[in-house]
């Protein structure tokens, strides 16, 4: 059974594939948060900014198989596209529940499958592109992929800490709080610095993009 909060059409904002046209598939759940208000505070991830509780978002529900929820995410893809579908699967924590058969079968549906993570779970072969975006607190199990995407600042990490580690793309993203104004600021000043980082905005916030 897969647990999934919404699936949507959209233009994928943030990290490598900005501006890539993307189906969106969250599903519900986290390991660093109880995703309610009220657990915030004591959360190693307290800055998170999704709704991944429940499965009454748009597109959402509980799906027996993974043909079924296959079938169910290729139908938001447009018809009349060429192009390979994409599906960027996020939450939450989607590596709770995405397994060799999900994998199987949205590949067997001509899907390109990438994947954000917290980088707490190692995931089953095949996924295509991975995406990792560590929260300090939790212990970081998976140190390789395609892409590191770091919230910054957290816990006075310096991100350079994360340069050893086997990804082909590193980025910054600003954290999205009360401080958001010098959080990018900072971040533009040390990519700026350090070249080995490029600059992660979420730009689908401020152009509108769902």
């Amino acid at each position: 059974m897969y647990s999934v909060k919404e699936v949507y059409y959209t233009i994928q904002g943030e990290g490598y594939h900005t501006g890539r046209p993307a189906v969106f598939l969250r599903f519900t759940g986290c390991n660093l948060w109880s995703g309610l208000e009220k657990d915030r505070e004591k959360a190693i991830c307290n800055f998170c900014d999704t709704d991944f509780v429940g499965t009454n978002g748009p597109g959402g529900g509980k799906f027996d198989s993974a043909k079924k929820l296959a079938n169910h995410v290729l139908s938001f893809w447009p018809d009349y596209s060429k192009s390979k579908p994409f599906v960027v699967c996020t939450g939450g924590e989607p590596l709770l529940q995405i397994d060799k058969n999900f994998i199987d079968r949205f590949h067997h549906f001509g899907f390109e499958i990438a994947v954000e993570t917290n980088g707490t779970i190692i995931p089953p072969k095949g996924i295509d592109w991975v995406c990792v975006s560590p929260k300090i607190g939790s212990e970081l199990k998976l140190k390789n992929g395609n892409e590191l995407k770091f919230v910054y600042p957290q816990s006075k990490v310096d991100p350079k800490e994360f340069e050893n580690l086997s990804f082909d793309h590193f980025s910054l993203q600003p954290k999205d709080d009360k401080n958001k104004e010098k959080n990018t600021k900072i971040t533009i000043e040390y990519c700026h610095k350090h070249p080995n980082w490029s600059v992660s905005l979420q730009t689908h916030k401020f152009l509108g993009i769902p």
